[in-house]
Parts: C-alpha cells; sequence; structure tokens
C-alpha cells in the first residue's frame, strides 16, 4: 500500500499524481485549515474532506465531477418550481447560516463533515471574499442554499441544504444563473452523485480537471457578480 504523505505546517501538498485509487483520490493527511493552505489545495484541485476525530484528509479524485455551466440541466417538476415564484433568492447575506444549515443532520442519517472547525475556516474565507452564498428564503424563512469558494472562473461547490422541495435545487439554477453571467467556466462538484447527475453534473479525468484549472486560475469574472434577481422566477 502507497504511503500518504503527512503535511507539516507551511509543508506543500505532494503532487496530485501520488493521490491514491483507493481510497479514491487521498493525497495527504495532517496539515490545517487556515486560508492559506485552503486557497493552495484548490488552486490545485485539492480540497478536505474528514470527520472528528480525524485529521484532515486532503483530496483529489479521480474522475472528478463538474458542472459546466452550459450544461445545466432543468427539469419539468423543477421549471414548475420556478414559474411558481415562492422563494425569493439572496447571496452572501446569510453565509453562516447557510455553512450552519448544511452540517445538520439529513433525515437519512447524522451530521455531516462540516464541524466547528470547518465553519470557522470557511468563514474566513467568506470574510475574504473567496467564499459565498446562496440563500433560498420563503416567507422570510431560510429554506435552502449552497455554499462553496470562487477562485478565478471556477466555483469550488462544498455543500447544499433543503428544508423544502426543490430548494437546493433552486439554489444551484440561481449559482448557475449567476456564474454565467460572470462568465465563470465550471463547477466543481468534486465526487459523482445521482442527485447532481440529474442537473448535468459529468466526469472529467484528473488530468482534464488540472487543465481546466490552469486556465480559469487567471481568469478574472466578470461585471458585479454576487448579484442575482429578487424572486427564482426570474431565473427561467
Amino acid at each position: 500500500m502507497a504511503l500518504i504523505q503527512s503535511l507539516q505546517p507551511a509543508e506543500d501538498f505532494p503532487p496530485t499524481s501520488e493521490a491514491l485509487d483507493y481510497p479514491n483520490g487521498l493525497l495527504a493527511i495532517g496539515g490545517d485549515l487556515t486560508p492559506e493552505r485552503l486557497l493552495s489545495a484548490y488552486r490545485q484541485g485539492i480540497f478536505p474532506w474528514f470527520e472528528a476525530p480525524q485529521p484532515v484528509l486532503w483530496w483529489t479524485p479521480d474522475p472528478r465531477s463538474v458542472l459546466f455551466p452550459d450544461d445545466l440541466h432543468i427539469s419539468r417538476s423543477l421549471r414548475k418550481t420556478l414559474r411558481q415564484d415562492a422563494f425569493e433568492l439572496t447571496v452572501d447575506r446569510q453565509f453562516n447560516r447557510v455553512i450552519r444549515a448544511c452540517a445538520e443532520a439529513r433525515e437519512a442519517g447524522p451530521g455531516t463533515w462540516i464541524d466547528d472547525a470547518m465553519i470557522a475556516a470557511y468563514t474566513t474565507l467568506h470574510q475574504m471574499g473567496y467564499a459565498h452564498s446562496i440563500e433560498v428564503v420563503e416567507d422570510g424563512e431560510l429554506v435552502g442554499g449552497l455554499y462553496g469558494v470562487a477562485i478565478g472562473s471556477a466555483f469550488f461547490g462544498e455543500s447544499m441544504f433543503s428544508r423544502r422541495t426543490d430548494a437546493s435545487k433552486v439554489a444551484l439554477v440561481a449559482l448557475v444563473h449567476l456564474l454565467k453571467s460572470a462568465g465563470f467556466k465550471l463547477i466543481d462538484c468534486q465526487v459523482e452523485s445521482a442527485h447532481l447527475n440529474t442537473l448535468g453534473a459529468s466526469n472529467i479525468s484528473r488530468l482534464d480537471f488540472e487543465q481546466w484549472l490552469a486556465q480559469t486560475r487567471t481568469e478574472e469574472p466578470t461585471g458585479n457578480v454576487w448579484v442575482l434577481p429578487a424572486r427564482c422566477g426570474a431565473l427561467l
């Protein structure tokens, strides 16, 4: 079995080609969740994913799940939800509430990997202008949303939640609407899921993903990026 590098403070990540085949994409262990470490990781296509009391685990799976904005698929039922125009949309107004909602236990299982250390780390990235949230609101109540990290013209999706039917899907449609208007090239979905595949996500190789990142890192979004229509009906 290949050995996994244990990261020391300020130590760089090993080449992504050294990631394990099983578990798929495990690259390194340890280190920290400082902004510098996290931003360096994302720029190389690496992300943290672990559960306490584990140390930080760093991943770069192959293949990689991505959503190209032009590939977004909106089903008939989701179009109906959008046309009903029941949801209000906001950006970056409730980041802390969104990430904490993503950390809550799901109906079908326990809580997620998003612990207090992760919340603190991504809140710092939010304060620095890198991490962003999409909020879906119904009658003044936060009912869905997502958050992730934007670097160049790539958005690295982290997690989403839903307390109403289709609320998280509406958040994703809103995100794609926003990113397309600003010239973003791709959304990183990390690991394949049937749910995201129904919305248009697909797998590409790690090498192809890293080539996309090499292009997007140096591209600046256009216009006032983090602005959405006030209501979800305007997304159609």
